[in-house]
This record gives structure tokens, C-alpha cells and sequence, in this order.
């Protein structure tokens, strides 16, 4: 299965306000691993609108540094604040997926490998593009939520490779195929959701992010 809903917005925006306090704390920001996830082109142009002339990257990324008029120097301080990432933060980044499907899970039923988790009533399930295999780390079944149409929904079973399961509640059969499905980050109810997904896994926020970053697709919105 095609996971073709899962994608990631990164807010150049966000981006400038994150550079403007970094400098201001005198960070140097590390733009490795393609700027964490987030695309090093976005986050040269953001260090450009904040007026910073510095940054980190990797060698073969050296001559695209100089090119855009910023000096190469060693990476200095904590530069999650640049991607929002610090704790209680709100990241550049924003993951959103949709609903593949939806059908009813009647109480004691059980979803996806092992029945890691089964209803304790009637309710429905929604199946939502993204698993593993695109970053959404195994260790955040049955320990999330993600919102679906404006609510928090919890993920329940284990992540599949390709998808994970929502609980989207006994009134879920309003919710049909293609809703919207944000799992961290943007406007709404679920933007500071890497907190819980850090906790859940044990990774640092910039783990998960940069790894969702580097394996779906990614585009750069004001």
C-alpha cells in the first residue's frame, strides 16, 4: 500500500523566527542532514531573511553555503530552537497524512499485528497512511493521538510498515476516506504532539522530525 497522503510542510516562516532567536542567543545553526529533515535550501533562505551571515553544514554542502553569501563555522548551542524543536515549542515542521478507510470494530475485536489493543465498546476505526517504514516510530502505537478533522483521536495496535489505526470513536462513521490527519505541528490541537511522541519513544524531538523529514515528502510553505 502506497502511503500517499503522508507528507510534510515546513514553514520558512517559522523557520525566520527560529533564526532570529538562535542568533540572539548566539546559536550557530547546524544545517546537516539536509537541515535536519526540514531542506537546506529553506533553512539558508530563513538565516538570509534573519540577517545571519553563519551556519553549519556538511562539506559537499559547503560551495551552496558560500554561493548564498553565509560563512561555514562549527555548529555552537542547541539549534532546536532554530527548527522549534526545543521543548513546548512549536516546530516549522507539520506531518499530516489522511484516511485511507474506515470500518467498525465492535467491542473485544482487536486491530492490527499481535491485538495489542481491543475495543472496550463499539466505536469505529480509521486506517491512516504512514508507518514505520516513513519514520512514524514503532513505539508510538497505543501511546499517541493525532487529530482527525479537528479532534485527537488516539492511535491504537502496533505501526504497520505503511499505516497505523486511529480510534476515531462510536461516531467515527461521519469520517470518510481522504479526511485530513495531522500528526504533529501546524494550527491545530496536535502542533506540540512531538512532546508525547518524544516521550513515548525516547527519542529527541529533532530524532523523530528529521526522520519523517528525510523519508516523505516535503514541501516548503510560508
Amino acid at each position: 500500500m502506497t502511503p500517499a497522503g503522508l507528507s510534510v510542510e515546513v514553514s520558512e516562516g517559522a523557520l525566520v523566527t527560529g533564526a532570529r532567536a538562535a542568533a540572539a542567543a548566539g546559536i550557530v545553526v547546524d544545517l546537516r542532514r539536509d537541515a535536519w529533515g526540514h531542506g537546506i535550501d529553506a533553512g539558508v533562505r530563513a538565516l538570509l531573511a534573519a540577517g545571519v551571515d553563519r551556519a553549519c553544514v556538511e562539506p559537499p554542502d559547503a560551495p551552496r553555503l558560500r554561493a548564498a553569501g553565509l560563512h561555514g563555522v562549527a555548529p555552537h548551542g542547541d539549534s532546536a530552537v532554530f527548527y522549534g524543536l526545543s521543548a513546548g515549542a512549536d516546530p516549522a515542521m507539520h506531518a499530516s497524512s489522511c484516511i485511507l478507510s474506515t470500518k467498525p470494530l465492535r467491542a473485544g475485536e482487536g486491530v492490527s499485528y499481535g491485538y495489542t489493543h481491543r475495543a472496550a465498546a463499539d466505536t469505529w476505526i480509521g486506517l491512516v497512511a504512514g508507518g514505520y517504514g516513513q519514520g512514524v516510530a514503532r513505539a508510538l502505537g497505543n501511546r499517541i493521538s493525532v487529530c482527525v478533522e479537528g479532534r485527537m483521536c488516539p492511535v491504537v495496535g502496533r505501526i504497520a510498515m505503511d499505516v497505523c489505526v486511529v480510534d476515531l470513536g462510536p461516531d467515527g462513521s461521519s469520517v470518510v476516506p481522504g479526511a485530513p490527519v495531522s500528526l504533529f505541528g501546524g494550527d491545530g490541537p496536535a502542533r506540540r504532539s512531538l512532546d508525547s511522541w518524544a516521550e513515548a519513544t525516547g527519542w529527541t524531538r529533532a530524532e523523530l522530525a528529521g526522520v519523517i523529514g528525510a523519508c516523505v515528502p516535503r514541501r516548503s510553505v510560508a
